[in-house]
Parts: C-alpha cells; structure tokens; sequence
C-alpha cells in the first residue's frame, strides 16, 4: 500500500486544520513532508501529525 501522510499547516493565518497526502508507489524514498506546500494558503511551514 502507498505511504500516507496527515499533515498540519502552521501558519497561524491559515484556516486549513490538516490534509492527507498519498503518495503511489512511484514516489521516491526520501521525499517527506518538506517538498510539499499547504494547498491553502501555499505556504511551505508544514509538520506530520504522528498517530
């Protein structure tokens, strides 16, 4: 099964709680949560909510 991440932004202006990303099997190893913008406000501060 491809990786899947859930995501905070935290930009404190921004209205978006979280978001999941699903990679496909394509994806390289050593792409994670920094390569990626909120798709909100596009801004890049971004952390993994750990489960």
């Amino acid at each position: 099964m491809p990786a899947t991440l859930e995501v905070r932004c935290t930009d404190a202006d921004c209205e978006l709680d979280m978001f999941e990303l699903h990679y496909t099997y394509d994806m390289p190893d050593e792409v994670g949560v920094a390569d990626f913008v909120c798709p909100y406000c596009r801004g890049s501060d971004l952390e993994e909510i750990e489960l």
